[in-house]
């Protein structure tokens, strides 16, 4: 079973926490990359996750949102609960280290720097009673939750990839049909080159590579001249 809480803090948020040792195993197992962990330090207490929702950063939590899951650590911490001034430690699911010579529960950090923590100066009843109001007890099966998780995480970033590569496609495309608009001329010669095209009579007659027998359209520059010289 797993244990569900609404933050009202802003943004709203989804948290989750096993009920036991044995859960939290689950938890840290199938755990997504959107998720946080929160533990309190050094004190035996629940695994607290947040589940960061596209766009977030695990190092701009909000501080109210922060607050939130660390009096619910504390709350969930059979010492801590009793105690004031404790920490609560912070870092991201995919930090965590598992061996398999670690106890039922238990966790270390792949990089210990990649670890925040909170001070808390004594348990915030109002927020915890907020909390608990939201809870709901859940049986999902995280496994598939998973899996499902992946696959849509797969399937939109083929879209995303087929998006990109249709518009590579498209300015390819538009690119070789200007440069074809360009060479245009080049490409008529050389299709008029391999069709063995010659010029006919009506190109002649137009162009001047014949000479017409007509002798009634000859016009000489010398005859214009008498022409005209019988004017004056």
């Amino acid at each position: 079973m797993v244990l569900y809480f609404s933050s009202t803090a802003d943004p709203a948020a989804v948290i989750y926490m096993g009920k036991d040792k044995f859960e939290n195993e689950d938890l840290i197992k199938h755990g997504w990359p959107e998720d946080v962990w929160f533990h309190v330090d050094k004190l035996s207490s629940a695994h607290v996750y947040l589940r960061l929702t596209p766009g977030q950063s695990w190092e701009s939590i909000p501080p109210s949102l922060v607050m939130d899951l660390a009096q619910l650590c504390k709350a969930n911490s059979i010492e801590g609960n009793k105690k004031d001034d404790i920490t609560i430690i912070y870092t991201p699911w995919s930090n965590l280290l598992k061996r398999g010579d670690m106890a039922t529960g238990q966790v270390s950090f792949k990089n210990p720097r990649t670890v925040k923590r909170i001070h808390v100066p004594m348990r915030d009843n109002s927020t915890i009673n907020r909390l608990n109001k939201t809870k709901r007890e859940l049986f999902p099966d995280l496994a598939l939750a998973r899996m499902d998780r992946d696959k849509e995480e797969s399937r939109v970033k083929k879209n995303a990839m087929r998006k990109i590569m249709q518009e590579e496609r498209q300015v390819q495309e538009e690119r070789k049909k200007k440069k074809e608009e360009s060479d245009y001329g080049k490409v008529f010669e050389n299709a008029r080159k391999a069709k063995g095209w010659k010029p006919n009579k009506v190109s002649e007659d137009l162009f001047g590579d014949g000479e017409s027998d007509d002798d009634d359209n000859a016009v000489s520059s010398g005859r214009f001249d008498d022409d005209f010289s019988d004017l004056l």
